[in-house]
């Protein structure tokens, strides 16, 4: 079942002269099996509003439903949300803690109540399903690199077998190819279990890669919430709040302008190199 966000607001500090209003009036429905980019500038509220999906933050006013349930009610359990809906946060070495990568991935199961031999046999599988290998189960994980310490953070989420995993920022910092390799194995992720994944991320080039499609926030509101080409279709806008398109939709408007037949709204690499060839191969009469 879709989670449900109706009418929320949040506002950090409130009744003080620092008072921010952080959330304004937001209404979504996240469907079951999707893949969603949230983008937006620095404030915007990207970061405020997944931490209400699990409930790290609890909304000012208004009502959040999983699966039927309103999580705000006094008897929902919040240890059964938390271990259904994943947050894996920016920097993976705040969630990283115990001696081995093993053990740190052995957590979460634990603390839903499985015995160690389960446990183990669950972070086993959300390892090998993040890639990570199995040399390095047992070394310490402040030990690795940046990107495979970002796959043991994914895979101490996956351990519990959630149903919505939300990563927010999960390649910052890394190189073009750890980030590459880190959204290829979500994207694998998603296809193999079916779950539900939103990517929160400033690179417009990696959601227009990877995702169904794409919220834009904005001074805490929902400013478009679309299909990837429909979004990067208003790139003007979008510059207007700070924002861009990914650059092959600036190349392909230009050589529109120069005349070429291709189609501007492609909007990842294959897709513009597929029209860009169509279209010298037209102007060159087939061959």
């Amino acid at each position: 079942m879709p989670i449900i966000l109706d009418h929320i607001n949040y506002i950090y500090g409130g009744g003080t002269p620092l008072e921010v209003k952080a959330l304004d009036d937001i209404c979504l429905q996240i469907p079951d099996g999707q893949f969603i980019g949230i983008i937006g500038h620095t404030g915007s509220g990207k970061s405020t509003l997944v931490q209400h999906f699990n409930g790290l933050l609890k909304a000012t006013s208004g009502h959040i439903y999983f699966h039927g349930e309103d999580i705000y009610d006094r008897d929902f359990s919040m240890k059964k949300l938390r271990s259904k809906v994943g947050l894996v946060f920016q920097y993976p070495e705040h969630q990283l803690f115990e001696i081995d990568v093993l053990s740190d991935v052995c957590f979460g199961p634990k603390n839903l109540g499985y015995d160690k031999k389960a446990a183990e046999l669950k972070a086993f599988e959300a390892l090998r399903k993040v890639g990570l290998p199995m040399d390095l189960y047992y070394q310490s994980p402040f030990d690795l690199s940046g990107g495979q310490k970002r796959r043991v953070a994914i895979a101490g989420v996956l351990a519990m077998e959630p149903e919505v995993l939300i990563l927010d920022e999960p390649t910052a910092g890394l190189d073009p190819k750890g980030r590459d390799e880190i959204l290829h194995q979500i994207k694998e992720l998603q296809k193999e279990t079916g779950m539900t994944i939103l990517l929160v991320s400033h690179s417009m080039e990696d959601v227009a890669e990877y995702v169904d499609r794409i919220i834009v926030m904005s001074g805490g509101r929902i400013l478009y919430d679309d299909a990837p080409k429909n979004v990067f279709s208003r790139y003007r806008e979008l510059e207007e709040i700070g924002l861009a398109a990914p650059q092959v939709t600036y190349i392909l408007h230009e050589l529109k302008d120069r005349g070429f037949d291709v189609d501007i709204s492609a909007t990842t690499i294959e897709e513009a190199a597929e029209t860009v060839v169509k279209a010298v191969y037209g102007n060159r009469g087939g061959r």
